[in-house]
């Protein structure tokens, strides 16, 4: 028996993490998971917790898919890292697979490690095509925290580090929840917003425009999914412009919306294209893809990119049974069906809770926001982290953003290989946290509670 004055090892364990860790600005969960699964996690003490956001937005396919497990181990075991200038078998099939399912012109990748990498690589690399430097991204994005991407970036982690890079220009982002731009008939006037932006961006620019870097459904903003017809906008007032228009799919890319890129809806080509987490199904891996008309002007400019982990073939094998399997599986169509059926449970929650304000997102990739006052819309940040504490008491890990100007935003976005029965399940545990929380927040407001929002 441990006495009282023992320590235990979870005791043990954390006083190691804070004597020992360095805290990079993202609190600790209180959670030691040791081990994931399918669409499991579970905990030291053997809890099963639902995963509603496929570890870091990562996991496409699940936790230890049974065909990614072979292939790690196949390579991990043969041909696992090399000189960055050592192209292998793995790295041309993955380039090859890559390209089959990419629109035309995009026919050009290399492969690299992270989000914040791939964005960096294609900043570079629309600077050293297009011999300019401004750079224009939405208020609401997040390419990464290097040097450039962290520039483009305006919804967080801005502050303290210094100056951004030169020629850092922001642009409204799509929030139709929120956007002051309104029709006559209250609906959102996006046409307007946008050439008010354009506006604002010409009159700012020094004349050296060279690209535009967004992500088609903005994540960590709060899940802001632009209206159709919107991107095909944008993407001609970048071409008016001679900008290069780069998309950041990192968590909507391969498959998660619905089809194999999100921009697909809008009928659209990206100049530069940059993938990650989803590309490597929780492994460090990430691409940009490019024309070969882009390519060729890089090279000329002798642009530069070279890192320890450039093309490496463990990754890449990984990446290439990821797209076999998306497009073998039919992930696309299994996050439509089994995004539909979560889209239609978080609206009958919205119908009965009035703190959610908002339901949006595309297939498995669904947002809903959190409000304090269904009359002002005041963000209900309080609320929203006390359901997300009381769902993963419960059972649910689901993702609240908390930025400043964001609101409380749940980012919904499970494993494509949930089951029907999974997201019914993690609905449920939703509904029994919404209510908890708000009977507690009624009592708290002496018993009154917030009418329900008008259907």
């Amino acid at each position: 028996m441990i006495s009282k004055t023992e320590p235990t090892a979870e005791s043990t364990f954390w006083d190691n993490a804070d004597k020992h860790l360095m805290h990079t600005g993202v609190p600790f969960s209180p959670v030691i998971i040791t081990k994931a699964q399918g669409t499991r996690l579970y905990d030291a003490d053997g809890r099963s917790i639902l995963d509603f956001t496929s570890g870091q937005m990562s996991s496409l396919l699940g936790h230890s898919h049974p065909e990614i497990v072979e292939v790690v181990r196949k390579y991990v075991g043969e041909l696992d890292h090399l000189l960055s200038n050592m192209i292998t078998q793995p790295v041309v099939n993955l380039a090859v697979r890559l390209a089959s399912l990419l629109p035309a012109p995009l026919e050009k990748s290399f492969f690299l490690n992270t989000g914040s990498e791939s964005t960096e690589a294609a900043i570079k690399m629309a600077k050293c095509y297009t011999g300019k430097f401004e750079i224009v991204a939405f208020t609401a994005s997040y390419h990464g925290l290097t040097s450039g991407s962290g520039s483009a970036t305006y919804s967080a982690g801005r502050k303290f580090g210094g100056p951004a890079m030169p020629g850092q220009l922001a642009f409204p982002a799509p929030y139709p929840y929120r956007s002051p731009f309104k029709k006559a008939d209250g609906s959102y006037d996006w046409e307007t917003e946008l050439e008010y932006g354009w506006s604002m961006i010409d009159r700012q620019s020094v004349g050296s425009l060279a690209a535009f870097i967004m992500e088609p459904i903005l994540s960590t903003g709060g899940i802001l999914d632009p209206p159709p017809g919107y991107l095909k906008r944008m993407a001609e007032e970048c071409k008016k412009r001679d900008m290069l228009l780069i998309l950041d799919e990192a968590q909507t890319g391969v498959g998660r919306t619905g089809q194999m890129f999100a921009f697909q809806r809008d009928g659209i080509v990206p100049d530069i294209l940059a993938l990650s987490k989803t590309l490597g199904c929780g492994l460090p891996l990430a691409s940009v893809s490019t024309t070969a008309e882009i390519e060729r002007g890089c090279r000329e400019a002798r642009f530069l990119w070279l890192t320890t982990h450039l093309n490496d073939p463990l990754t890449a094998a990984v990446g290439d049974k990821v797209l076999e399997i998306v497009v073998r599986d039919n992930i696309c169509e299994r996050a439509s069906e089994r995004g539909a059926q979560l889209r239609a449970g978080l609206e009958k929650l919205q119908k009965k809770y009035w703190c959610i304000g908002d339901v949006r997102g595309r297939g498995l990739f669904q947002g809903i926001e959190i409000i304090s006052d269904p009359e002002t819309k005041a963000p209900g940040l309080d609320i929203g982290q006390a359901v997300s504490d009381k769902a993963m008491a419960l059972g649910l890990s689901c993702n609240i953003v908390n930025l400043p100007g964001m609101g409380g935003v749940f980012r919904l976005a499970p494993p494509v290989t949930v089951s029907a029965d999974e997201i019914e399940e993690g609905l449920q545990i939703l509904d029994a946290a919404f209510g908890e929380v708000l009977k507690s927040h009624s009592q708290l407001r002496g018993g009154h509670e917030q009418p329900a929002l008008p259907l």
